[in-house]
């Protein structure tokens, strides 16, 4: 389990208006906000066990009712073992030490995650009050698996490491479940699922785990019986100043090669928002106070390469692929490494694999989701394998 998380995302409430809106939640005890819009309730959430039934410990502090709406789902490994108990038992003990981590290591009040889904597909309500929020369907614990996400993310933690394995059947089946449960309920789709590293600097979810995203994603399309027109052409990641990640060092690097002054660091600091903020408006996009980068920006803001690309935006490229497990140099020349690497994503992805950075590969490049990848099941990718 990861220890750079924050405890309650107070941004996110200032940003709802200083937590107007927000409620205080002890034990199992809570009161909802009156301008929130419940979904219908999912009449089959008996398979999650709930914290009563794991005996989880009452939070420390009162916890809080997010006031904004929920719009992704984050998912993590626990960088635990990858044990071969698969039962009811161990799930339930992988709950107590993951809670004991994050309230007696980490100082929490709870445990970080909403779900927790064990190796062997057990799916628990980690954060006290989750179950019941996911019921009703109408706002979300704020959490403290991601920073900058806690208050309109749904962070799930997977039992287990995956850096070079990938998570036994029954975790993955379960995780599909899980999240179509979610999607329903929130209504969300399988193209607002995302990884931790999307959105964080950290190895979560593991290179061999998130190669399986985009698989993950059409299972759940599949399942939510979601028709290809419901599917945007490109959904990018939502990244905003409250967040730091690999994707956000692609972002500082792109900006400096439109001739913005700004350190690529992967934190979305002060000169980053400005730059983001005055890019948009140059550009006829609606500025966003906190300088979110929306489908717009992303799209007028990478530029589409070929195989004779230097600079930095192949710099910024080879960075977030090396960062993803794949054995790319960083030189600023678009190499055979970077287009082997570039059309292995493609293939995973259903896009064509020319190993061009159009503007769809670019999305997928940061993170995100093309609607090419919901269109069939694509076979295994012909290209290279990420390095272990």
């Amino acid at each position: 389990m990861h220890v750079d998380h924050s405890e309650v995302d107070r941004r996110t409430l200032l940003r709802a208006g200083l937590g107007a809106a927000t409620v205080a939640v002890v034990g199992s005890e809570l009161a909802f906000p009156t301008s929130a819009q419940a979904a219908a309730p999912d009449a089959d959430l008996d398979w999650i066990i709930s914290c009563d039934e794991w005996a989880a410990r009452p939070p420390k502090d009162p916890l809080s009712v997010s006031a904004i709406a929920t719009n992704k789902i984050i998912v993590h490994h626990m960088a635990f073992p990858n044990v071969t108990d698969y039962s009811r038992e161990q799930a339930v003990k992988l709950a107590h030490e993951c809670q004991d981590l994050h309230m007696d290591g980490n100082g929490w009040s709870d445990t970080g995650q909403h779900f927790t889904v064990s190796r062997g597909g057990y799916v628990l309500e980690g954060r006290r009050g989750s179950l019941e929020r996911l019921e009703a369907g109408d706002r979300q614990m704020i959490s403290a698996h991601c920073p900058g996400e806690n208050g309109r993310a749904i962070g799930i933690e997977n039992e287990g490491t995956y850096v070079t394995e990938t998570p036994p059947k029954a975790l993955t089946d379960s995780l599909v479940k899980l999240c179509v449960s979610i999607c329903r309920q929130y209504g969300l789709h399988a193209h607002d699922i995302f990884g931790h590293w999307d959105f964080r600097t950290t190895e979560c979810p593991g290179a061999a785990f998130y190669r399986q995203f985009p698989e993950l994603r059409r299972r759940v399309h599949a399942a939510l019986g979601t028709t290809l027109g419901e599917v945007p052409a490109r959904r990018w990641p939502d990244l905003w100043r409250f967040v730091n990640s690999p994707s956000v060092r692609v972002v500082q690097h792109l900006l400096a090669f439109r001739g913005y002054a700004v350190t690529v660091s992967g934190t979305f600091d002060a000169a980053t928002v400005a730059a983001v903020q005055d890019w948009q408006a140059r550009n006829g996009i609606a500025v966003d106070v906190d300088a979110t980068l929306t489908t717009p920006t992303w799209e007028t803001l990478v530029p589409e390469l070929d195989q004779h690309a230097t600079g930095a935006p192949v710099t910024a490229v080879q960075e977030i692929l090396a960062t993803k497990g794949y054995a790319v140099t960083v030189t600023g020349a678009y190499d055979h490494a970077t287009r082997a690497a570039v059309q292995d994503l493609q293939a995973l992805h259903g896009l064509p694999r020319n190993g061009k950075l159009s503007t769809s590969t670019w999305c997928t490049v940061v993170g995100g989701s093309v609607r090419e990848s919901f269109r069939r099941r694509w076979g295994a990718p012909r290209g290279p394998r990420p390095r272990s």
